[in-house]
C-alpha cells in the first residue's frame, strides 16, 4: 500500500487543529513547514471523509498526497483561466459593458455548476454581446483582470523547475493571448470572438473549447512533451473542467463549484494558487 502524507494549509493553522487532525487521520509524524502549512506523515486516506468534515468546519485546506512527491516530479500544469488563474469571469465583465452583467453572470454560474450545457450557454451569452465595440475587451483587460493570489508564485516555481504551463479556457483568445505574452506562459487555448467593423457579432469562430476539448488539449500537450499522466497537474473551478482534471495525475479544484470539489483529487478552498506548491515536500 502506498504511503500518504496529509497536507494541511490555512491562513493561520493552529497547533490544536494540527494535533486533532493528526489523531483523526492516524498520522505517525507531524512536520510544521510554516505557520500556514503542516505535513502529517503516514496518514490513513480511508479517514478522508472525517478529515474533510473537520477541515471544512475549521477553514483548513486538506489533501492526501503520495509521500515524497515533489513539484519537480511534474512536467506540465494545465489551468483554467476565469476564476482560476484570474479572479473574474471575463464574459460577465464584457457583458457589464452592455449593461447585462447580472443576466449573463446568472447563466455563467449555472453553467459552471454543471446545470446547463456549456456550449449552448456560451452561445447564448455571446449572442447577448452583439454590437459591443471591440475596444470594450481592452477595457476589461486593462481595468478588471487581476491574477489570483498565489498565481505569480506558482508561475515562478514552474519556471524554476522547468514545469510547462498551459492555459486552457472556455473563455476568449483576446485574453488568453495577452496573458500568455505578459506572463510568459508556454501554451494558451480558448475561443475566438468574431468581430466585424470593430464590433462583436455575437458569434464565436470555429469549434468551441468545451470540457472535451480541454481534456483533449491536455492529452495532446502531455503526449507531445513525452510525459506520463502522473506528471500532469490540472487546475479548474467549473464543471467544464472535470474531464480535464480527470485526465491529470493530480486534479485540483480551486475555489470550485461543489460538483468539482467532490470529484477532484485535491480541493483548495481557502488559500491561493501557491497552495499547490505547499502540497509537495
Amino acid at each position: 500500500m502506498s504511503a500518504y502524507t496529509l497536507v494541511l494549509q490555512a491562513p493561520a493553522l493552529s497547533d490544536t487543529d494540527v494535533a486533532a487532525l493528526a489523531e483523526l487521520s492516524g498520522a505517525a509524524e507531524v512536520v510544521r513547514r510554516s505557520a500556514n502549512v503542516a505535513r502529517l506523515a503516514n496518514a490513513d486516506p480511508a479517514r478522508r471523509d472525517a478529515v474533510a468534515a473537520y477541515c471544512d468546519a475549521a477553514g483548513i485546506d486538506a489533501a492526501f498526497v503520495p509521500a515524497g512527491k515533489r513539484f519537480s516530479d511534474y512536467g506540465l500544469i494545465v489551468s483554467d483561466m476565469d476564476s482560476t488563474l484570474i479572479t473574474i469571469e471575463c464574459i460577465d465583465e464584457i457583458a457589464d459593458m452592455q449593461g447585462l452583467k447580472d443576466q449573463v453572470a446568472a447563466i455563467t454560474e449555472r453553467s459552471m455548476r454543471g446545470e446547463l450545457d456549456f456550449v449552448a450557454s456560451l452561445i447564448e451569452r455571446v449572442a447577448l454581446l452583439k454590437g459591443l465595440p471591440e475596444e470594450a475587451l481592452s477595457r476589461v483587460y486593462a481595468e478588471r483582470i487581476e491574477l489570483t493570489p498565489g498565481a505569480a508564485e506558482l508561475l515562478a516555481a514552474c519556471k524554476q523547475h522547468g514545469v510547462r504551463f498551459q492555459l486552457v479556457s472556455g473563455g476568449f483568445t483576446f485574453f488568453t493571448e495577452k496573458l500568455k505574452a505578459e506572463l510568459g506562459l508556454d501554451y494558451a487555448f480558448a475561443n475566438t470572438l468574431e468581430v466585424e467593423d470593430g464590433r462583436l457579432t455575437g458569434r464565436v469562430l470555429g469549434d468551441i473549447v468545451d470540457a472535451a476539448a480541454k481534456a483533449r488539449l491536455l492529452r495532446e500537450t502531455r503526449d507531445a512533451l513525452g510525459l506520463k499522466p502522473e506528471q500532469v497537474i490540472a487546475i479548474g473551478d467549473g464543471a467544464n473542467d472535470l474531464l480535464m482534471l480527470a485526465e491529470a495525475g493530480l486534479g485540483v479544484a480551486y475555489k470550485a463549484k461543489p460538483v468539482v470539489r467532490k470529484q477532484a483529487d485535491v480541493a483548495i478552498n481557502h488559500g491561493g494558487l501557491d497552495a499547490v506548491l505547499g502540497l509537495f515536500a
